[in-house]
């Protein structure tokens, strides 16, 4: 539901599915960190239940849901105690862990975002829960690909899924029926999204066929995944030392040059996409690639829409997810096993569940997807489903330490091309060079 350079979903996706809207996250109030001393290696304490240090960056109805459900957790296990209040605002939260890293004083669980979590990984304070996943009472296999995928750094699972989404495409079917022009469907192209947007753009009218964030940031990199890979790409090649893009990144920028040429693409200039959202949902906006976090506030603005999944330069489809993550860290014995009991049980389908439709993500499993109440919730929210099916062809990031590196860079490259400052040759030339120059060093 992507503000900072992160992602998940970069920051539109931080500010609309963690702020508000009926699908929330965010932020909490900042406070000290307290201690838990005295604990044995059987998840007891001397002097009462082990205490669970939980910072979950959650505001709004995030905040209400992880409440809800860490005040259950307690009820059902008298001898933890999951300790939700300390933490702080989402977007900040790297950069709170990493200080907490640094001095030894740190939460049993933070709430990562994606794009952070190969930094924090690589701390030895990190706890290893690759048997706590593949042995817990959620198969392992049954989570979807990009949760497993986003979470695994070199074989080891680092940190419990925690939220995951999906790209596609929402269309102003008023927009489109002005026109005369066909909503779009499964399989359709990139050229003919292009060719689309150029017809539903008018200028008298102050109208947008498409829109792209401009700044440069995750938010502006991510959407641009799916493109790089459906041709064959990759995030980082096959040897390692290099970007997997080189070639296949040109031909994706040359479609945003497209729409820039054509002036079809409405370029939000400023970080969190909120403008772009805006003019969506004022009715000037045609369509808008986002994910599930934005529908209640598209309905709230009484759009009459139609979501439908991202086009394809092969046939086909492929989006991309941007999973958060739980990431546990090591304060003993203890608290380290009612840390992995506390995790095994918020991914439980009956918990998971909860969370999706309290605070906004998809189902993180199958076993989830096929609850009832995520399939009342599919019938009650209009098209909802299509980012839950868009799950099956989703990819997510690796989780590499030199991602953000990455991502900077080809964030500018997107920029250039999208204000006609660099052609998609030239632009991504630069960008390879810089990437891969990160690729290189030691970590």
């Amino acid at each position: 539901m992507a503000a900072g350079n992160r992602y998940s979903g970069g920051p539109a996706r931080r500010t609309l599915l963690r702020g508000g809207g009926g699908l929330a996250v965010g932020a909490v109030a900042a406070t000290a960190l307290s201690g838990c001393g005295n604990s044995s290696s059987d998840g007891t304490a001397g002097s009462g239940p082990v205490t669970v240090e939980l910072w979950h960056g959650q505001t709004d109805t995030g905040r209400t849901a992880i409440e809800k459900l860490v005040k259950e957790f307690n009820r059902l296990h008298p001898h933890i105690h999951v300790d939700g209040g300390g933490g702080v605002l989402a977007d900040s939260m790297l950069q709170k862990v990493t200080a907490s890293l640094a001095s030894g004083s740190f939460p049993d669980v933070a709430y990562i975002f994606g794009s952070d979590l190969a930094n924090v990984a690589r701390s030895p304070s990190v706890l290893d829960l690759t048997s706590t996943m593949r042995g817990g009472p959620t198969p392992w296999k049954s989570f979807w690909a990009p949760a497993r995928e986003a979470v695994t750094l070199r074989g080891q699972i680092r940190a419990a899924p925690a939220l995951i989404d999906s790209l596609a495409v929402v269309c102003n079917k008023k927009l489109f029926k002005d026109a005369g022009v066909k909503l779009p469907e499964p399989g359709w192209t990139w050229q003919e999204f292009t060719e689309t947007a150029k017809r539903l753009t008018d200028r008298d009218k102050g109208t947008f066929g498409s829109a792209w964030p401009g700044v440069g940031d995750e938010d502006t990199v991510w959407r641009l995944w799916p493109m790089i890979w459906d041709l064959g790409g990759d995030v980082v090649g096959s040897d390692g030392k290099s970007v997997g893009f080189a070639d296949t990144g040109v031909r994706a920028l040359e479609t945003l040059r497209t729409l820039a040429r054509d002036r079809s693409v409405y370029i939000d200039p400023k970080p969190g996409s909120e403008q772009m959202y805006q003019v969506f949902n004022s009715g000037r906006l045609a369509m808008v690639a986002t994910g599930p976090w934005q529908l209640p506030d598209i309905r709230q603005a009484k759009v009459d829409y139609h979501v439908v999944p991202l086009p394809t330069y092969s046939g086909k489809p492929v989006t991309i997810a941007g999973p958060d993550a739980w990431m546990a860290f090591d304060n003993g014995p203890a608290r380290a096993k009612a840390t992995r009991t506390f995790l095994s049980w918020l991914n439980q389908p009956r918990q998971d569940v909860r969370w999706d439709i309290d605070a906004g993500s998809l189902p993180l499993s199958r076993r989830t997807e096929a609850m009832p109440e995520w399939k009342a919730a599919e019938k009650r929210v209009p098209d909802l489903g299509v980012f839950t099916t868009a799950l099956e062809t989703a990819r997510a990031r690796p989780m590499h330490p030199a991602y953000p590196q990455i991502s900077q860079a080809l964030g500018q490259a997107i920029v250039g091309v999208l204000l006609g400052r660099s052609t998609p040759a030239s632009a991504l030339r630069k960008c390879v060079d810089e990437a891969n120059a990160a690729l290189l060093i030691p970590r």
